[in-house]
């Protein structure tokens, strides 16, 4: 049984061969609402298996959140209306948009934040304003807005961008200063309007930018009065890191924008905050490019719920992965292999004893695996890995049949 899972499933991505899955991977009805590595599969054929019903015990090593069927989730949206039926939002105004705005602001330290639709939109907004007349941006090759967001920095807001660290997750500091030095002391020299970070960074498997290379480029950026943006939709999932801490991460930066349905539950949206003056005016363009939408409750209630205590279920669920890790490793025939400053992908090199026949297994005991490729696999932390207890897991993976 072939099952691919997809590491960005949002209509953000442009890569089809990334939000793929085989029909038979999933249920009826499965909606991308916080599931990130599924995406909904087509009709199935005559020929092809019947689609597994997925549980309140299924555990997907895949994707960063936790799918819900459209029932599943229209049925949790009601129980929080039960809950707290004061939500409405008017025109993003209000409401649950409201609190959620605040919630973030607070979380990251900044004064205050916005909610967008998308995440191309709150990148996009973020290097518009803060670039200004300075339209001319430093961005790593491999982030999102450089390769996902079909130029619509240059296309919609008149901005050049300059790739670094083609094939890396990070730019490192010396780097970012030959650019800079580049742009201003070229033949027509040009002012840096914004430098824009990534991290974790979808491409080279969620590793952050480290803290240390963060701090030196925001240094350097202060120094010639650069503004800074974090792409940070997958920001939580640095939770537990060594050292990672919230607050100090995001002062590193002007801008930092969070993903609502990646993983915390919310069929789509952003986060953008900031301080006030920046947020103020990407409050203005977002009306612009039609982004003051007439509702946002039913984004940011099932986001509000999932953000209280987000962070310690997932540190829970990393905790079960690691346990699980040393428990196969001790069993032999699996090697874990961490992601150097990785959140929450690792691989596992499977030996073929192991591997034969493991995928089928594993979907028979309600836990789903990507294939097994050249003896490896991604493996992704999520909080369906709370679902089982790592000895439970472990007997799954090393059953001999």
């Amino acid at each position: 049984m072939t099952i691919e899972f997809c590491d960005c499933a949002s209509p953000d991505c442009a890569d089809p061969a990334r939000r793929r899955l085989f029909a038979a991977a999933l249920p009826a009805g499965l909606m991308m609402f916080g599931a990130n590595a599924l995406a909904a599969a087509p009709a199935s054929s005559a020929s092809a298996p019947p689609r597994p019903k997925l549980t309140e015990r299924s555990v997907l090593f895949g994707g960063d959140g936790v799918p819900m069927t459209t029932l599943e989730w229209t049925r949790h949206l009601q129980q929080l209306l039960e809950r707290d039926p004061e939500v409405k939002d008017v025109y993003l105004a209000e409401g649950a948009v409201e609190k959620l705005e605040k919630r973030f602001a607070e979380k990251l330290g900044k004064q205050t934040a916005v909610f967008l639709p998308t995440g191309t939109l709150a990148n996009n907004l973020a290097l518009r304003v803060l670039c200004g007349e300075n339209r001319h941006a430093l961005v790593q090759h491999e982030s999102h807005v450089y390769l996902d967001e079909s130029n619509a920095a240059s296309t919609l807001n008149g901005l050049h961008l300059v790739p670094l660290a083609k094939g890396r997750a990070a730019p490192t500091p010396e780097e970012v200063r030959a650019a800079i030095d580049e742009a201003e002391n070229g033949p027509y020299p040009l002012k840096v309007g914004a430098i824009s970070l990534e991290s974790p960074v979808r491409r080279a498997d969620g590793a952050m930018v480290p803290y240390d290379t963060a701090k030196a480029i925001s240094d350097q950026a202060r120094a010639k009065k650069i503004p800074m943006h974090l792409d940070g939709a997958r920001l939580l999932l640095a939770s537990g890191l060594p050292g990672f801490e919230l607050k100090a991460y995001s002062a590193l930066f002007d801008t930092v924008y969070v993903s609502l349905y990646k993983y915390l539950g919310a069929p789509f949206g952003a986060i953008l905050a900031g301080e006030s003056t920046t947020i103020d005016k990407v409050r203005e363009w977002r009306h612009v490019f039609g982004g003051t939408i007439f509702r946002g409750w039913p984004a940011a209630l099932p986001a509000l719920d999932a953000l209280e205590g987000f962070e310690a279920r997932y540190i829970a669920a990393k905790a079960v992965a690691e346990r699980l890790f040393a428990g196969l490793a001790q069993a032999g025939g699996f090697t874990p292999q961490r992601v150097e400053h990785g959140t929450n992908i690792a691989f596992l090199q499977v030996s073929p004893e192991r591997a034969e026949g493991l995928v089928e297994r594993l979907r028979r005991n309600d836990i789903y695996l990507r294939d097994i490729e050249q003896g490896r696999v991604q493996v992704d932390i999520n909080l369906t890995l709370l679902r089982r207890s790592p000895d439970e897991l472990i007997r799954a993976f090393t059953a001999s049949r």
